[in-house]
């Protein structure tokens, strides 16, 4: 296994300890045996556990910023497409459902998503990203969404950032509770559609 390849083993063997048992209660030892090799190998790769985790949480920042709607928050260059079609309510049903999925089951994402969970309270850094990534860019990213219906007269003018709330809270509550009963995705999916549908006949001009 040449360098590159043992480096990404590290790093994906660290995750699934990570996100199971936690970063303090996983050792070198068992990161090292999980992925084959000798513990002074895994030192020839990073000086410590605390170097993999920040590896870990890089890597997790850069697939969020690359295929996360929620990171992506601009609504204006929206405005000035002409060719822009209306967001409708089918439109934002597909477009959050297709984002729901992702965040599940992305194998990254769904365990770098438990981490963050079982390490907010035990690491600082940590602490910050789980906020920012579950509530703060979720709801940045839905003011603008109704900030933009607003504008374009799909929705009735109102507090954007209380009717994005009222939007995407349940629906942040909802994933929380796949992660812990995976089998009700089916049934959260469903709740998350009728909710979107019914917020759009609620303020819908």
């Amino acid at each position: 296994m040449d360098r590159g390849n043992t480096k990404r083993e590290i790093l994906e063997a660290s995750l699934d300890l990570f996100s199971v048992q936690g970063f303090e209660a996983t050792s070198i030892s068992q990161i090292a045996d999980a992925v084959g090799i000798r513990k002074a190998s895994l030192y020839s790769h990073f000086e410590n556990k605390q170097a993999i985790l920040d590896a870990l949480v890089k890597d997790v920042l850069d697939q969020y910023a690359e295929h996360s709607i929620f990171a992506k928050t601009d609504w204006d260059p929206y405005d000035d497409a002409e060719d822009q079609p209306a967001l409708t309510p089918d439109a934002a049903v597909q477009m959050i459902l297709a984002q729901i999925r992702y965040i599940l089951h992305d194998p990254h994402v769904s365990k770098a998503r438990k981490m963050l969970v079982m390490e907010q309270f035990q690491n600082p850094e940590l602490a910050k990203l789980q906020p920012k990534q579950n509530y703060s860019d979720v709801l940045q990213y839905f003011t603008g969404l109704v900030k933009y219906l607003i504008r374009n007269s799909v929705l009735a003018g109102d507090d954007p950032e209380i009717m994005a709330a009222q939007l995407c809270l349940p629906i942040s509550t909802w994933i929380n509770l796949c992660d812990r009963e995976p089998e009700r995705e089916p049934e959260v999916l469903e709740l998350v559609s009728r909710h979107i549908r019914q917020f759009f006949r609620v303020y819908q001009k």
